[in-house]
């Protein structure tokens, strides 16, 4: 599985963001913006790679700036209607669970190896798991159980016979 650093901390921030703006509705309906310096500290990030992040965050309309003193970023909508899958999909980093890349040569010497849908497919559940996950309920902590098996999975195949 690949979810690089920036998918990961554009999660981070986005989910301090939003904490902030649930603790404090009224801080942020007047207005109060949260410092990238903040959301460095308080999740233990490097400010620069924030800055890089919060370019491509503000440009998908998912954060508010506003510069100078008191500025800072804000969520742009309400947390309920922000998912995880935009905020990955807006710092431009695809969930790959494949070693192969579109438009590539394949996975072995040129060609589609077995296992290359199995991976995919993967790769397509976690976007579409991610995509019914919002930032209100990771703040919320309205994650576990959530993972469900597909309505026609096949059984696991008994201990004793691998191949069945």
């Amino acid at each position: 599985m690949r979810l690089s650093t920036r998918g990961r901390y554009a999660v981070m921030a986005m989910v301090e963001l939003a904490a902030r703006d649930d603790e404090s509705a009224e801080a942020c309906r007047a207005g109060r913006q949260v410092s990238l310096a903040e959301i460095a500290q308080a999740q233990r990030l490097s400010l620069a790679y924030l800055e890089q992040l919060f370019g491509p965050l503000r440009r998908a309309g998912l954060v508010a700036s506003t510069r100078g003193p008191g500025g800072g970023y804000r969520l742009a909508r309400p947390a309920r209607e922000i998912s995880i899958a935009v905020i990955v999909d807006a710092v431009d980093e695809p969930i790959q669970a494949t070693r192969c890349e579109d438009g590539g040569p394949g996975c072995l010497a040129g060609e589609r190896c077995l296992t290359h849908d199995l991976w995919a497919e993967l790769g397509n559940q976690i976007h579409l798991f991610l995509s019914g996950v919002s930032l209100a309920d990771v703040v919320r902590g309205q994650i576990a159980g959530r993972a469900v098996a597909p309505l026609d999975a096949p059984q696991a195949p008994a201990a004793h016979d691998p191949l069945s």
